[in-house]
């Protein structure tokens, strides 16, 4: 007998009743498809690889529209801008990167005390207390005649950090990064305290040529020889355009376990422009964000 179908069933409760078993026949039949598949993979673990191998669930990521700016390995455009970009010198002279890190004019006591923080994320770097009398022309001609690599801008929209101006010294780029998500140090349960040890670094996801040169950009603000001794690690993820910091130290436990324990803080960047030139008003724009660009919930341009 063909089983019934509940939309065509005018009795409210028993349409409910029916609806209600064929639900459980049909969780009763997967339970024993996954017994059957679990006694079976017991017997011939090979089955079992090659399951897992085909089931790749789909994601934006790995399901994302083509881009033509993706970068391979040994890409000679890539290798040719790398010999001719603005982070040459730390990279091929070893340059030990300096950072002036700053607010916007008339900050408040919470973004001063997120840019104290990222003066124990950033080595080598120093916070200066803006002053209003001073545009961020004069700063970065002040950071350039004391040999500062970089200056980070740290600005705030009612009385919260909102965004963050990266400038590169002395000839640009600049970039326009909106800030979100902070999670200061003592906001994290059980976090760590950090040691003044150069920490290790990790990259991930910055794919196409734009992210290629941000990734770079965040790699030139960092000491070349991380110090392994303080076990200290600083990541940054992009994923979906979404760039996420986290901070943690490492414990090896055994041969095959480590654990982590966040040092903080959490923040989450997003790119909104880069700029040639070192914050020039004129300066022509290697990238704009535009929404129209957001064709797709699939685009992605890092």
């Amino acid at each position: 007998m063909a089983s019934k179908i509940p939309s065509q069933i005018k009795n409210k409760i028993k349409r409910e009743e029916v609806h209600n078993r064929q639900q459980q026949e049909k969780i009763r039949r997967k339970l024993a498809l996954r017994k059957q598949r679990r006694n079976d993979e017991a017997q011939h673990p090979e089955k079992k690889k090659e399951r897992l191998a085909k089931n790749i669930p789909k994601t934006l990521e790995n399901t994302r529209e083509h881009d033509e700016t993706i970068v391979v390995s040994d890409d000679e455009e890539v290798l040719e801008d790398e010999a001719n970009d603005e982070f040459l010198q730390y990279f091929r002279e070893g340059i030990v990167p300096k950072l002036l890190i700053t607010t916007s004019s008339g900050a408040t006591k919470q973004v001063y005390e997120f840019a104290e923080e990222l003066v124990d994320v950033f080595p080598n770097s120093q916070f200066v207390r803006r002053v209003k009398q001073y545009t961020i022309k004069q700063i970065v001609d002040f950071c350039i005649n004391r040999e500062f690599t970089d200056v980070m801008v740290v600005n705030e929209d009612k009385k919260t950090p909102n965004a963050i101006t990266l400038i590169h010294l002395p000839n640009g780029p600049t970039a326009y990064f909106k800030l979100s998500s902070i999670k200061r140090s003592k906001e994290i349960q059980d976090h760590g305290r950090s040691s003044s040890h150069k920490p290790e670094l990790i990259l991930n996801n910055f794919n196409t040529r734009l992210g290629h040169t941000i990734g770079r950009w965040f790699q030139a603000l960092f000491p070349h020889v991380p110090e392994f001794k303080g076990r200290q690690v600083a990541t940054f993820h992009n994923q979906r355009d979404f760039i996420f910091f986290r901070r943690h130290r490492y414990v090896f436990r055994n041969k095959e376990r480590a654990d982590l324990q966040e040092l903080g803080p959490r923040f989450t960047l997003k790119l909104k422009w880069l700029q040639r030139g070192a914050f020039e008003k004129d300066g022509e724009y290697e990238w704009l964000f535009q929404p129209d660009m957001e064709t797709s919930r699939r685009r992605f341009f890092l």
